[in-house]
């Protein structure tokens, strides 16, 4: 496939996910293919390096679609797993992040980890945007986001799964070459790079633990918001 050869496997059609198209995300050992495993750093526990290699990476991936200039202007819509590692990866990198989010501790979160502002998530961040990265899987913010760019900005929507996007005015939200880009995955290369910043730059993973009997009730706090940072299941 020239996906694959192009080092763009994340967009290959016949792409399998361990835990969405083949069973073994909660398995205890597990056969992998050794050109998708990564070396991890060493020192951090366990449940602060799970979620680097997923929301971690996908978060990376999504600031680089995102196109985020050095020192530049980077929103951030939803702070969940992924936004909370990813407005780190950008602070670390010398951006100014401001988050909208509409939960409260997430936006305290958000001004403890170093985020020059953060507000509600329908709001309007300070100052234009040179770069933003759409988390929630909220349609309704796509315009939102979009009419926060500055000139030349461009939106990445980071999500698996988005709601409908309402009609879009072209001089308001697209006119001024605003960009507006999805994520599909991500590939080795992000993991490799992402791992090797992280390294660098530890971030700090809020982590709110649950045993793995406690599964569901860790899917029904992330739904109902009441999640800050990241949810990790712990395997006794």
């Amino acid at each position: 496939m020239p996906y694959c050869l192009a080092g763009r496997e994340n967009l290959c059609p016949a792409s399998r996910y361990t835990g969405w198209d083949v069973h073994g995300g909660y398995a205890g050992y597990t056969v992998a293919d050794a050109r998708f495993a990564y070396r991890l750093p060493e020192g951090p526990p366990d449940e602060e390096l799970a979620p680097l290699l997923c929301a971690g990476i996908i978060g990376y991936r999504a600031l680089e679609r995102a196109e985020l200039p050095p020192g530049g202007r980077l929103g951030i819509y939803g702070f969940g797993a992924s936004a909370h590692l990813t407005a780190q990866l950008a602070l670390a990198r010398g951006a100014s992040v401001h988050v909208l989010t509409r939960a409260e501790k997430a936006r305290r979160l958000a001004l403890e980890l170093g985020a020059a502002s953060a507000g509600e998530a329908y709001g309007a961040p300070p100052e234009p945007l040179d770069a933003a990265i759409l988390f929630a899987p909220v349609g309704d913010l796509v315009p939102v986001a979009l009419s926060a760019l500055d000139r030349g900005g461009t939106l990445a929507v980071a999500g698996i799964h988005l709601t409908d996007i309402p009609g879009l005015d072209y001089q308001r939200h697209l006119f001024q070459e605003r960009t507006l880009r999805s994520v599909t995955a991500n590939t080795r290369e992000d993991g490799r790079a992402y791992l090797a910043e992280a390294a660098l730059h530890r971030p700090a993973v809020h982590v709110q633990r649950y045993s793995l009997d406690r599964a569901d009730q860790a899917l029904a706090d992330l739904a109902a918001d009441r999640v800050t940072g990241v949810a990790v299941l712990i395997a006794d």
